[in-house]
């Protein structure tokens, strides 16, 4: 006999409840080190289970989901200025400035020194939430343009 459809509603919304407090989590720790093993040991699953629910659930892995967090976070601080590029990466939480560095030109398009850079050349008078809107990474390619098929 199977569940009754209440049931796996009620089991799919408790799985969801268990992704959003791992993705809280990554919000709010994100320069902590965080692995996927640590994060579904905090909801009681397997860390091939959650990488599979999570991805399903909000499309990328918890590492992307993470390392995007981490970014977001970088970019505020390069446009604060007062950090070095090195610095911005510890203070995020990723320990390598390779690794910092890669992911931050894949999701920017520029470098963290050129973001940098730009962001001290400024944009005078333009509020700094209005900067981080328009400024934000891009996750899972959402605005690579191919080039258009005009034949």
């Amino acid at each position: 006999m199977s569940p009754s459809p209440d049931a796996d509603t009620q089991a799919r919304l408790r799985g969801l409840a268990l992704l959003r407090r791992v993705r809280d989590r990554m919000d709010r720790e994100y320069a902590q080190p965080l692995d996927v093993e640590a994060l579904a040991r905090g909801v009681h699953m397997s860390a091939g289970h959650l990488s599979r629910e999570f991805r399903a659930a909000y499309g990328e892995s918890p590492y992307a989901y993470l390392m995007t967090r981490r970014i977001e976070r970088a970019m505020a601080l390069l446009r604060r200025g007062d950090l070095s590029v090195t610095d911005v990466c510890f203070a995020v939480g990723c320990s390598s400035l390779g690794t910092f560095s890669s992911r931050f030109t894949e999701l920017v398009g520029v470098s963290p020194s050129a973001y940098r850079r730009e962001a001290e050349s400024g944009m005078p008078g333009i509020p700094s939430c209005v900067v981080k809107q328009v400024s934000r990474p891009i996750r899972n390619r959402e605005a690579r343009m191919t080039a258009p098929d005009l034949a």
